[in-house]
């Protein structure tokens, strides 16, 4: 029985694993490049468009597998995420980056909260969106999912919201600094698109239609936004796990937090080649990848509906604020530093 339930638990992951491999092979088309969309945000596509056709047709058997890629997968690539950072970088960058970056993050995620009550939003899916805004996009999303564990379909949803306006935003971003209407210089041009563009691939697209000096701070000052989720998620796991009023409510610690932290301290010592760390990288975003698809693949356009307007109004006040509240940070905080 038992190894009949773990056959049955391979054929949905394999079934993930192919479509992520599909999502690889798409994310290399041009036309997706330019768009800078990475195979997590594709395989989320895939995933939802699986869901919307032929998962009815999907054996109930192999749904264990789907989940094991939406919740164990993800806690590994969180993990190995940390390989692609080092402590040394954010000594590199200097004060002002990291104070920008603790200022946006703070505000962004109590912002997002407070909007989420005023508008009567599920707390799940505000917290999910104001976290994938704060910090680093989908994978903020899937970091806070393991802690919030919320239905798929709201992390699904809060991705899709991230993903959207962090893609506006990486055109925009360039437009207004080659027109001259930032009035920005290149230092502080880099630590604005690093503090306030959701995803490290808007960074990457947004930074490179922007020059190399430019492209080099903000990727380095998003890799700092990127290690403040490992204490995000050990603060949310105490106010999620043990709200008021619930005296019998545990705090749910994630322990793949502490992790995170260990392969970033790890990858700080240099102690292995580059290759080999491009390597890890590479596998890491294949089970990050595998497990976006999964979270697709529990996303019907029913739930969509059911979500609502709101998320995505939710979204787009946050947008305004890291748009608004990040240049005004670069423009007067970072000389005082």
């Amino acid at each position: 029985m038992a190894s009949e339930t773990r056959k049955s638990m391979l054929h949905g992951v394999l079934l993930i694993a192919l479509f992520s491999c599909a999502a690889f092979y798409i994310a290399d088309f041009e036309f997706v490049k330019r768009l800078s969309f990475s195979p997590l945000i594709v395989g989320i596509v895939l995933g939802m468009l699986y869901a919307n056709s032929l998962r009815n047709n999907l054996p109930e058997t192999w749904v264990p597998g789907i989940k094991f890629c939406s919740k164990e997968i993800l806690r590994l690539g969180i993990i190995l995420y940390g390989f692609r950072l080092t402590f040394q970088s954010v000594v590199e960058v200097g004060l002002a980056a990291i104070v920008v970056d603790l200022i946006v993050v703070t505000v962004t995620i109590f912002l997002g909260i407070l909007l989420g009550r005023i508008f009567k939003m599920d707390k799940d899916l505000s917290l999910l969106t104001a976290t994938g805004s704060a910090i680093c996009g989908a994978a903020a999303v899937l970091g806070a999912e393991s802690v919030v564990k919320p239905q798929p379909y709201k992390t699904a949803v809060a991705v899709s919201t991230v993903v959207i306006f962090g893609t506006i935003a990486m055109f925009i971003y360039p437009a207004l600094y080659n027109a001259g209407l930032l009035g920005l210089s290149d230092v502080e041009m880099g630590i604005y698109t690093g503090s306030t563009l959701h995803e490290v691939a808007h960074v990457v697209g947004a930074g490179n239609a922007m020059g190399d000096h430019i492209s080099d701070i903000a990727i380095i000052v998003k890799m700092i936004r990127v290690i403040l989720l490992a204490p995000v998620l050990l603060i949310m796991s105490f106010f999620v796990g043990g709200g008021a009023g619930q005296k019998d409510a545990t705090v749910t610690i994630p322990w793949f937090a502490f992790g995170f932290v260990a392969v970033i301290g790890f990858n700080s010592l240099n102690l292995l080649p580059e290759g080999v760390v491009s390597a890890i990288n590479s596998f890491d975003t294949f089970l990050l990848t595998m497990a976006m698809t999964a979270l697709g693949a529990e996303t019907s356009i029913d739930k969509f509906r059911q979500a609502g307007a709101k998320p995505f109004l939710l979204a787009l006040v946050l947008f305004a604020w890291l748009m608004g509240g990040g240049w005004l940070l670069s423009k007067w905080l970072v000389p005082i530093l």
